[in-house]
C-alpha cells in the first residue's frame, strides 16, 4: 500500500489553535504530514522563518506523539503543487474558518488542478472554538496588550510576547 502523504501549508506566523486543530485532525488522516512553512516576506512576519519553523516543530511535537503519524515541518518558497510534487504529496490539506476563506481557496483549488490533476485538496472547517482565530489578528491583538492565551499554546504564547516586547523597545 502507498504511503498516504499530504501538505498543509501556511505562513504559521504564529501558529494558533486553529492551526493546530487542522494538524491534529489531518494527521488522523494520512501516513505523513508535512507542514510546510511558506518564506512570504510580503506578510511583513513576526518571526523569521527559522523561528517559525522551530515554533511550529514544538507545538506538533505532542500531536504528533498522539497520533503515531509522522509530521515534518520544513521550510518552503515557491508554487505549493511543485512542492507537493517534490515531497510525493498526493493532498495538499487547507483549513477553513469562514465563507471568505472558501471563495479565495476555491480560486486556488481550481487553479492548482489545472497545474497538477493528481494532487487533490481536502479541506477540514476549523473547529467552532477556532473559526474565528487568524495570525494577523492574533499579533494585532498581542502588540495592543491584549490577552492571545485562549487563540495560542503555551510556548507561542510565550515566544510572541518575548518577541512583540523586544521589537517595541
Amino acid at each position: 500500500m502507498t504511503e498516504r502523504i499530504a501538505l498543509y501549508p501556511g505562513t504559521f506566523d504564529p501558529v494558533t489553535n486553529g492551526h493546530l486543530d487542522v494538524i491534529g485532525r489531518a494527521a488522523r488522516l494520512v501516513d505523513r504530514l508535512v507542514v510546510g512553512v511558506a518564506i512570504n516576506i510580503g506578510k511583513g512576519p513576526l518571526f523569521d522563518l527559522d523561528e517559525r519553523v522551530d515554533l511550529v516543530r514544538v507545538e506538533v511535537a505532542p500531536i504528533a506523539a498522539r497520533t503515531g503519524t509522522v509530521i515534518e515541518v520544513r521550510p518552503f518558497q515557491g508554487l505549493l503543487v511543485h512542492y507537493a510534487r517534490e515531497i510525493g504529496a498526493g493532498m495538499i490539506i487547507r483549513g477553513l474558518r469562514a465563507v471568505s476563506d472558501f471563495d479565495y481557496e476555491f480560486q486556488m483549488v481550481g487553479m492548482n488542478r489545472r497545474l497538477d490533476q493528481e494532487i487533490e485538496t481536502v479541506f477540514l472547517m476549523a473547529s467552532e472554538t477556532n473559526q474565528f482565530i487568524a495570525s494577523r489578528l492574533v499579533k494585532e491583538i498581542a502588540k495592543l496588550g491584549g490577552d492571545i492565551s485562549g487563540f495560542v499554546p503555551k510556548t507561542t504564547l510565550d515566544r510572541t510576547m518575548a518577541k512583540i516586547r523586544a521589537t517595541q523597545g
